[in-house]
């Protein structure tokens, strides 16, 4: 009998958006895996021979490169990240838009020009997409790894900007900072490990069942 098929979603924000288009994708997990004060991790679905996890956004890009998951489901900042060759992305799954962005804070941007940065120090937790992004501008980029509270590190010293993604754009404006660019727009794809889409039939079912959700 074959090993279940492990499908990976990402705990947070996208989770809620996920949950509706995994049910027109017929997936309805059992009771408890939309509860985040559930702590189970492994949870059943009413598909035969289908189980999902649910994991940290940036680690369902690991789970699935590495074949321990499948498939996931996850934005597309992560993907562009870690940028893993046994990831592919068929289906944009059309929800959790938002975007990585810079910002800085306000007094910096009354009088900053974003096209004469020659260097940048950044506190971001996209360093490999941020250093891309200035390489290709010709910028030297800083980047100190933080994992959350970026916001801090213009006020404390850290760095003189962050690079993080924005959806409204409240958190940044509470805290002084203005955003000055975007790096990218962002949504949540499905992504599946290459060798499981090459080899396990009922993979790519679940790809077109995925896609017909989101028609």
């Amino acid at each position: 009998m074959p090993q279940p098929l492990i499908l990976a979603v990402p705990k947070g924000r996208i989770l809620a958006d996920a949950l509706p288009l995994m049910a027109r994708a017929g997936i309805v997990p059992e009771a408890g895996f939309g509860d985040e004060n559930d702590r189970r991790l492994r949870f059943r679905t009413d598909r035969d021979g289908l189980e999902l996890i649910r994991v940290r956004a940036f680690d369902v890009a690991t789970f699935v490169a590495h074949g321990a998951a499948h498939l996931g489901i996850v934005g597309s900042d992560v993907i562009a990240e870690f940028a893993y060759a046994e990831l592919y992305a068929p289906v944009d799954l059309d929800i959790g838009h938002c975007r990585v962005s810079i910002a800085e804070p306000a007094g910096l941007a009354r009088d900053d020009d974003p096209t004469q940065w020659s260097h940048v120090r950044i506190a971001t937790k996209y360093p490999n997409l941020t250093r891309r992004h200035f390489e290709a501008r010709g910028v030297s980029a800083e980047c100190v790894k933080l994992n959350g509270a970026m916001e801090l590190a213009p006020t404390l010293g850290l760095a003189d900007r962050i690079v993080d993604l924005v959806s409204t754009g409240r958190t940044l404006k509470d805290n002084g900072l203005i955003e000055v660019e975007v790096i990218a727009e962002v949504s949540a794809r499905l992504i599946v490990n290459r060798p499981a889409f090459k080899t396990r039939p009922e993979v790519a079912a679940l790809v077109e069942a995925f896609r017909g959700a989101v028609a």
